[in-house]
């Protein structure tokens, strides 16, 4: 596998990718949207067009099989997906009182929820990984998390957050053995935090 920047070019294999990662345990979502193009638009293709974002894609004999992708500055992620990113997408998934991951996902798309201020503050990063099962177990998600690590720090970023449901457990503890600490929370989601305190010629400490 080879590491490199995303382009947009990569957006439909990010895409493709949420999807058969999509579930809350990181399990094939595809059974889930009778659109399957709805949870990759909403999670994973912004991060591949927007100027306040970065990314990078694991590739190997096949093509994109990974990806980690996040942005040093959260909120100002956040506007930009208000101001250009959702509107088009609205039209296109009305509102559903469905309670289906396919309606959660459209009422995030009309109605996203914006990051806590108290956790922005120290925290303002944000990435999100996937891996296809070909690269799984294989030391992939470290490589891809240790660039990004850099990457956020090398943009001026304190610290850095997630959110992961608590069923994905196996998640939850490769992200304890990188140092990320869990925030209080009394969601399905748990919020992991880990500071960056670098200077751009700094990297952040051995993973």
């Amino acid at each position: 596998m080879i590491v490199r920047r995303t382009t947009a070019a990569d957006e439909p294999a990010l895409a493709d990718i949420c999807l058969r990662t999509g579930t809350e345990t990181g399990g094939d979502a595809t059974a889930d949207f009778t659109d399957p193009a709805l949870i990759g638009k909403a999670y994973a293709s912004p991060y591949a067009v927007s100027p306040h974002a970065l990314g990078f894609v694991g590739v190997d004999d096949r093509g994109v099989a990974g990806y980690v992708v996040g942005t040093p500055d959260t909120a100002a992620l956040e506007r930009w997906c208000e101001d250009h990113w959702w509107p088009a997408l609205r039209p296109r998934y009305p509102p559903t009182d469905a309670d289906t991951f396919e309606g959660r996902v459209i009422r995030h798309i009309h109605s996203p929820r914006r990051a806590d201020p108290g956790i922005l503050r120290e925290h303002p990063a944000h990435f999100h990984i996937d891996l296809l099962p070909r690269l799984q177990g294989r030391g992939a998600g470290k490589l891809l998390l240790t660039t990004m690590l850099e990457a956020l720090a090398a943009a001026g970023a304190p610290g850095v957050h997630l959110g992961v449901h608590r069923a994905n457990t196996r998640a939850i503890a490769f992200y304890h053995r990188l140092g990320f600490t869990e925030r209080p929370s009394t969601d399905a989601a748990l919020t992991l935090v880990r500071p960056l305190n670098r200077t751009r010629d700094q990297r952040p400490e051995s993973l």
